[in-house]
């Protein structure tokens, strides 16, 4: 193994029960990567060197034992909206904030299964831009060209994994957060179905919108994560029935009819689809054609979801700023979401809860004629670093929706979608593709996705972070 970037998730695990590494090497590597490009790529919010190093120890007891769990001694990472007992959850936040008292069901979720959290990763307050920048925690910059994003809310999760800190993570996807910083830093990005991963100790995130996803440079791993992640807590709201969806990764799709939709939904400001990130969408649409699909141009019946998702979306904000520490120390245009999602927190926000069984109804009948969905993820590749950060609030939200119009739909519906990559454009910057489905057709994604995976080999792509945002990618050696 190179000690130089992660391993795979699933090779972690593989090498650790064959007793070909010990857990504490791993999470040595992990914490030293860490540390070498926090000052470059400044992924983590907070990293636990010496808590870690001791659940490795112990989980390397465990191996030797023949104790045998799903990520025994496997490092990861969790972005900071999720509780990790004895750390505080700063969400992004500026100001001094508690350690938390027990694991989030997610996180306790994964460490029963064996995984070590090395860390917290950067985000943005609340969650709320497709940028991760802020005055708490400075900017954290994409692998593959540090002068760019690398996107949000999660993208401290996708700059850890794409630069081969850790193998995998785990994000939150409200608005794209998952697969907006996957399209854009070359990952595979899980939204799964909502309430597959709790967000407890709440019962819902951001009125239902928001769910927890997976981070990884494999189908494989992401699955794997996603499956070790998964389970309810028994005050969630939302429990969808149990799937195991990393067996999907080694079973093929069988011939799928896919609607190619390339139209944005309607937003109330403008958003066009940039050319070359286009002609990215269309060319993976035609390698699915030569795969023996069936793909075909058709969107879906978006009509006005827009007005359902923002009352949900900003009355999550005014909750959250409700509970902050330091209100006084929020982003400006923080304190103005919080303030529309105060006025639309009563009547709007229960209508827009209750057109979500409507939409259901008429989406979901695409699904009748088509299995899957392909979409771009983002209509541009990720802005410069700066571009977003500064802003006021409505240039802040011209600039998201016209970067990220096409991946909020999905979170309105509760419904799972998975980022593949697509490719480069400007000769150096990802971008990405969603495969979108109906309820709980994770499994079936992961498959389609685990046979583009198979013949185009994004993986096998990596960057190499330089201090003045250089791209320079490492391609493995030809075989011999």
């Amino acid at each position: 193994m190179a000690a130089d970037r992660a391993p795979g998730l699933a090779e972690c695990a593989r090498a650790l029960a064959d007793g070909e590494v010990s857990s504490r090497v791993l999470v040595e590597e992990a914490l030293a990567r860490i540390e070498a490009t926090q000052g470059t790529l400044n992924a983590f919010r907070l990293v636990r060197a010496e808590a870690a190093l001791g659940e490795a120890e112990a989980a390397d007891k465990e191996l030797a034992a023949g104790v045998r769990r799903p990520l025994l001694g496997v490092p990861v990472a969790v972005k900071d909206d999720m509780d990790v007992a004895g750390e505080p959850t700063a969400f992004g936040c500026r100001g001094d904030f508690q350690p938390v008292a027990e694991d989030g069901e997610a996180v306790r979720r994964l460490r029963a299964a064996g995984a070590i959290v090395v860390g917290k990763t950067n985000t943005c307050e609340f969650g709320q831009w497709p940028f991760t920048e802020g005055p708490a925690f400075g900017e954290t910059r994409n692998p593959w060209h540090t002068g760019h994003t690398p996107g949000g809310s999660s993208g401290g999760s996708a700059a850890a994994v794409a630069a081969g800190l850790v193998p995998a993570a785990l994000g939150s996807d409200g608005a794209g957060s998952v697969r907006i910083p996957a399209s854009w830093t070359h990952l595979i990005g899980i939204k799964p179905q909502r309430g597959r991963i709790s967000t407890w100790p709440r019962a819902e995130s951001f009125h239902g919108i928001t769910v927890n996803g997976t981070l990884a440079r494999t189908v494989e791993d992401a699955a794997l994560l996603l499956d070790a992640a998964s389970g309810s807590h028994a005050r969630d709201l939302h429990r969808p029935p149990t799937l195991r969806v990393s067996d999907a990764v080694v079973r093929e799709p069988g011939r799928l009819r896919i609607a190619l939709s390339l139209k944005p939904p309607f937003t109330a400001l403008p958003a066009r689809l940039q050319p070359d990130v286009r002609a990215r969408i269309v060319a993976l649409a035609e390698g699915l054609a030569a795969l023996g699909h069936e793909v075909e141009e058709a969107d879906p019946p978006y009509g006005q979801i827009g007005l359902t998702f923002v009352p949900r979306a900003t009355a999550g904000i005014a909750e959250r700023v409700r509970e902050a520490p330091h209100p006084h120390l929020l982003d400006r245009r923080t304190r103005e979401a919080a303030r529309v999602g105060r006025l639309l927190g009563g009547a709007p926000l229960r209508m827009a809860r209750r057109a979500e069984a409507m939409l259901h109804r008429r989406i979901g009948g695409l699904f009748k004629t088509y299995d899957v969905v392909l979409a771009p993820t983002t209509a541009a590749p990720p802005p410069r670093i700066g571009a977003l950060a500064q802003l006021n609030g409505l240039g802040t939200d011209r600039a998201m929706i016209a970067a990220c119009p096409y991946a909020w739909p999905w979170n309105v519906l509760g419904w799972p979608g998975v980022n593949v990559p697509a490719g480069f454009v400007d000769d150096a910057l990802p971008v990405g593709a969603q495969l979108l489905g109906p309820a709980n057709s994770e499994p079936l994604l992961v498959s389609l996705a685990a046979q583009l995976e198979a013949e185009l080999r994004w993986h096998e792509r990596w960057p190499t972070v330089e201090a003045h945002g250089a791209l320079r990618e490492f391609r493995p050696p030809a075989a011999s």
